[in-house]
Order: C-alpha cells, then structure tokens, then sequence
C-alpha cells in the first residue's frame, strides 16, 4: 500500500523516530502501525546489541530526596557522545529513570529497569527505544539509595557527579548546611569509605604491600618494613576515609571533629558518590 507524509508523520509522532526511519519501518509493514512500530523497536535492540561494549563517558546525574528527608536517590543515565547528554529526549529519559525510582522507591538496578511504565513496557524497553532513536548507547550507569535521619544531596555543576550523604544523631539540629559541606567535600576528595573499618581488605592488602615496596626501595631493613607500612597505612586512611579526612574550608578540622562540632554525636552513616566519565 502507498505510504503517505501523514502516515510517516503519525508514526513519528507516536514513536520519537526519525522521519526516515518511520518511512521505512511503515514500508516494510505494509502500512501496518504496530508491525512497523515493532520494527523500530527491534530497531533499538541491533543498536543497544551492536554498542553493547562501547564506553559511556557522557550523560547526567539526577538527585532526589524525599519531602521527609530520610531518602535520598541518585542516578546517572550515561551516554557515548556530550551532545546526546543535551538532548530533550535524552534528558526527559532521565528524568522519567528517577521518577519511576521514586515511585516505585526500587531497591535495586535490575527492579528499577523492569518496572513497567504507564504503556505497560518495561523501563528498559523505553531506553533501547532512544537508543535506537539516537544511534548510541544508553545506559542506566549508577543507581544508589541512602537513609538516614537526614539525607543531603549534592550535584555537581557540570551535571556529571553526584553525592548522597546521610547524617544520624541530628538530634533535631538543621544539619543542611553541614551537610552541603560534607557532599562537597566527597565530590571533591573522592574518600573510599567512611571510616578504616570500611576499606577494603583488598584494598588494605594492596596498600601495606606498596608501603612495604617503597621503604624496600628506599633501602630500609626488612625488619623494619612492616612497621614502616602500617604507618603509611595509616596515613592512607587519613587521606582516604571521610571521617579522618582535613575538612577542606578548615584544615584544622577532619570531618568527624567538624561535625561533632556541629552537634553532639552527629556522624556520617553512609554516603554514595556517583560519577559519570
């Protein structure tokens, strides 16, 4: 059957398809709307298949936290190319991620993309959708929750980066603005957990073994080596772990001194760093 500019257009309308790609999606269903729509659809999958392997460098973050306080969300949505990241439909994209991680307050990356949306498909069927729309690689690169008494949020100017922090033992003190210090304090120092019971052992294995290399190399006695590692050690984890970092606005201060300074007993639970490219 002839193919007509409004049957190509009605198509686009209801898919986000390019024109082109509607023409022929309809050309090759003989006209017929879902066949063609399904086309498209599979359309979206030979893409998400074929850049299943390449790198996603570009995107955005997106941070909520509940009316309450005590939830916080961050999600990234990442893509190949800056220029896709800017894109309305890219961006709309990531809005509806976190929408659904709200609604639905999902506990983990594989639910979140399962959930169906308001045409029944799954969240996941909605991003192959776009990517074959786009032509790149779209994927749901981080998708972090935290609770406590008071969550803060924090995103980064560029879009790219952003931090959960969750306080307890806020003993009804306004802990926002600490909070908003301690986020930023993430972002810019990148800490590997909170406090040294938190590192991992791999990484503690790694880490005494440098140390001992570096005092060997440095024609120390083997005696010594432990010893010498323990200490460099230790001064990973002041540099490393939140709690025992220098407050960067006031390096008299780590940030377990900065926040007891704050209120009595105020701590940091937990906190998510979230980082595309």
């Amino acid at each position: 059957m002839a193919i007509t500019a409004a049957d190509v257009n009605k198509l686009r309308q209801e898919t986000g398809a390019g024109m082109m790609d509607c023409k022929k999606a309809l050309t090759e269903a003989d006209g017929d709307f879902e066949k063609a729509k399904e086309i498209l659809r599979k359309q979206g999958q030979k893409i998400a298949d074929k850049r299943a392997d390449n790198a996603t460098a570009e995107g955005i973050v997106l941070a909520h936290v509940s009316e309450d306080g005590k939830t916080g969300k961050v999600i990234a949505l990442a893509c190949e190319t800056e220029p896709v990241s800017k894109v309305a439909d890219f961006q709309n994209l990531a809005m509806a991620v976190m929408s659904t991680a709200v609604a639905t307050n999902a506990s983990s990356k594989e639910t979140l993309l399962a959930t169906p949306q308001a045409d029944g498909r799954a969240l996941q069927d909605h991003i192959t959708d776009l990517m074959g729309k786009i032509g790149e690689k779209i994927d749901v690169a981080s998708f972090e929750t935290v609770s406590a008494d008071k969550v803060v949020s924090y995103i980064h100017s560029n879009g790219k980066l952003g931090v959960l922090v969750g306080l307890t033992n806020t003993n009804g003190t306004d802990v926002t603005e600490v909070g908003k210090d301690v986020a930023m304090q993430i972002a810019a120092m990148k800490p590997v957990a909170l406090d040294k019971d938190g590192v991992d052992a791999t990484i503690v294995e790694r880490e005494i073994e440098i140390g001992k290399e570096q005092a060997r190399q440095e024609g120390k006695p083997e005696a010594m080596l432990e010893k010498i590692a323990m200490g460099k050690l230790n001064k990973f984890y002041k540099e490393n772990t939140l709690l025992n970092q220098e407050f960067v606005k006031d390096s008299s201060l780590t940030i377990a001194q900065l926040l007891e300074k704050t209120s009595k007993g105020l701590t940091v639970s937990a906190f998510k760093r979230v980082a595309i490219g």
